[in-house]
């Protein structure tokens, strides 16, 4: 790998004192980007909002008439959860105190505090950029987003979240139906559909993914006949230099294959399905490349705020090692404890500034994209995230969106922004509401209660994820003891001509995951019995899909994600996907997942102990016949899957 200064003089300079304007990398967009005009309904809304406007000139339907006089719900307040530090203490505590620390899972009386918002039919507001109501947001609206959650977001991107952007004017924001939906967008600003039968291979465009990679994104490119190029792993994720780095895909690329790739896919944090979390220094080493080869950096991040500083600890080998630069607990988690460069800002709250930032943060050109989401803070049913990057990105996405999603949901958007910014304190109903319940009147999360929320689920997910990887690391060997005839003197007595054996047989490992949902398991079929008969017949997929079968059935009852369906090529699914299992710790009740977790790995164990090849042979056969019949015969099958998106 480049040295740490090699890599930084290759990035552009960032010690101007004037920022420079992004670079035009118009370039990149695709052919129906750049034909894209503005609608011509949709330029005259912004008028619509006026005072007093005679409007006749757009299709709306009268907000009378909407059958939704309010919106009201109650809601969590943000200390609701008990978060974890920022910086644990090294080594991190066992039994007892790991017990009280990462395994507090009984909620405080915080769990009852709940406010109750409402969205009235009209407010008396006449500001747009704060007006909530749904006379306003059940309305079409500008592709832009609702504007008082633009105007919240927008701020909350350029103030709080990547308050370090080094180009001219800071970034742009655009709200999407989510992270999916965001990079559909991505990928119609930046890429041209194409047909083997009808265009050049020369022409064909590529897309840079991980190795194992979050497959509704490469399932969105392969439509449009994008070449999938896997760039090789690490447990941080994507690498820079070496074998299967980005610069030797890019240096030595076969444009038999067609263009070399100019636009990379990659989840940087809580990697999914690995979990694993860039460092500053890759992130500065990667751009680098990126800019040497002109290559758009597509960041998809719905687990940014879900970095764990336990599991850096614990995979940490000697923390107190000088050499050691992954984990110091007397710095912040920032950039994997590297000292604050000299004129950072401060995002205004200790969380955020704990966490590895955005490439953002060091994009000096604008060739950074970054997706952002409510689906893992709010819920994924809300179908609502954001867009930042270059202005120049945002206006022709905003094209883009104005003749297709137009906008997200206007009942979405009137709630979050309601939670968000806090009710019109003109609207009588709002000290009324409280009347019939013990709910206190609405109140502002406003981003100081925002950036609480999340660090509240943060401490959720991080003893969850604690609690996993506890009790699969205390079944991934199988032990097995007895006693063998000695082969020493033949004349010793009874008593010692046998002696005890203990043998341990390693069947699974993992990294405590330092982000993210997710736990990435490798199960070593090559110490399973049957490993070289299945070996022999170049069947190896066939004893993992065994094992995944085995899981559903009695008395283990579980259900996860196999390697195989994060494989972005046939190789690496044939080769190496079938070793791999993703397991997900966050969407399983909580009482449940120390049961769950155990079951597991007794079956993996269990598996283990299976000798024969005809118990093998039958599970995959009643598999191929259909697992309905299976299903029906009790209850309790339980997903660690996870396989829910952005």
């Amino acid at each position: 790998m480049a040295s740490a200064q090699a890599a930084a003089s290759m990035t552009p300079s960032m010690s101007s004192d004037k920022p420079a304007p992004p670079k035009d990398l118009s370039n990149h967009f695709s052919r129906s980007a750049k034909a894209r005009t503005a609608s011509s309904i949709k330029q005259f809304y912004k008028y619509f909002q006026i005072p007093g406007i005679g409007q006749l000139a757009g299709g709306l339907p009268n907000n009378h008439y909407f059958p939704y006089d309010t919106l009201e719900a109650k809601v969590a307040r943000p200390d609701r959860w008990d978060p974890t530090p920022n910086k644990p203490v090294d080594p991190p505590p066992e039994g007892d105190d790991a017990a009280q620390s990462f395994s507090k899972l009984n909620v405080s009386s915080k769990q009852s505090s709940q406010s109750s918002i409402l969205v009235p039919h009209t407010s008396a507001d006449t500001n747009p950029q704060t007006k909530v109501d749904l006379s306003t947001a059940l309305q079409y609206g500008t592709a832009q987003g609702y504007p008082p959650l633009y105007g919240f977001l927008r701020q909350l991107t350029r103030e709080n979240l990547h308050p370090n952007c080094p180009y001219e004017g800071g970034p742009e924001i655009i709200l999407t139906c989510g992270n999916t939906d965001g990079f559909c967008k991505v990928l119609q600003l930046l890429t041209n559909e194409w047909s083997a039968e009808k265009d050049w291979v020369r022409d064909r465009q590529g897309l840079l993914v991980e190795k194992f990679a979050y497959m509704n994104a490469i399932q969105a490119a392969r439509p449009r006949g994008l070449n999938v190029v896997p760039v090789e792993i690490d447990d941080e994720g994507m690498i820079a230099e070496g074998k299967g780095g980005l610069r030797e895909v890019l240096e030595n690329w076969d444009y038999r294959k067609g263009k070399r790739p100019s636009l990379i896919y990659t989840v940087t944090m809580g990697q999914n399905p690995t979990s694993g979390v860039l460092s500053l220094q890759r992130r500065r080493e990667l751009y680098a490349i990126c800019c040497e080869y002109d290559v758009i950096i597509c960041e998809d991040d719905p687990y940014w705020y879900l970095q764990f500083p336990t599991a850096t600890a614990v995979n940490t080998t000697t923390t107190s090692d000088p050499a050691n630069t992954s984990f110091n607990p007397d710095q912040p988690m920032f950039a994997n404890a590297e000292p604050v460069p000299e004129g950072w800002k401060s995002s205004g709250y200790k969380f955020l500034d704990s966490l590895v930032p955005s490439s953002i943060s060091i994009d000096t050109e604008g060739r950074v994209i970054r997706l952002d989401t409510f689906s893992k803070t709010v819920a994924p049913g809300c179908r609502l995230g954001w867009i930042t990057c270059q202005p120049a990105f945002v206006e022709r996405i905003l094209r883009i969106s104005e003749t297709s999603t137009q906008q997200p949901s206007g009942f979405v958007q009137s709630m979050i922004a309601e939670l968000l910014l806090g009710p019109d304190s003109r609207d009588v109903a709002t000290s009324q509401r409280t009347k019939k319940d013990n709910s206190t009147p609405g109140e502002a999360w406003d981003a100081a209660g925002w950036v609480r929320w999340i660090e509240g689920l943060r401490g959720n997910y991080e003893r969850r994820m604690n609690q996993m990887a506890k009790i699969l690391d205390s079944g991934k060997y199988l032990v097995k003891s007895g006693r063998r005839n000695s082969l020493a003197d033949p004349t010793a007595s009874s008593d010692d001509d046998e002696w005890s054996v203990v043998e341990k047989t390693q069947t699974m490992s993992f990294d405590f995951p330092v982000g993210g949902m997710f736990l990435w398991l490798r199960v070593h079929f090559e110490n399973h019995p049957l490993y070289h008969h299945y070996a022999k017949h170049n069947q190896l997929s066939r004893l993992s899909r065994a094992m995944w079968i085995f899981w559903t059935t009695k008395p283990y009852r579980v259900l996860v994600s196999p390697g195989t369906i994060f494989s972005p090529t046939q190789k690496i699914m044939d080769e190496e996907g079938w070793r791999y299992f993703r397991l997900c710790f966050a969407a399983i009740d909580e009482d449940m997942l120390k049961e769950v977790t155990e079951r597991l790995r007794d079956g993996v164990n269990g598996f283990f102990r299976v000798k024969d090849r005809k118990v093998v042979e039958k599970l995959l056969e009643e598999d191929e016949a259909g697992v309905a019949a299976r299903e029906a015969e009790g209850e309790g099958l339980v997903s660690v899957a996870g396989f829910g998106g952005c």
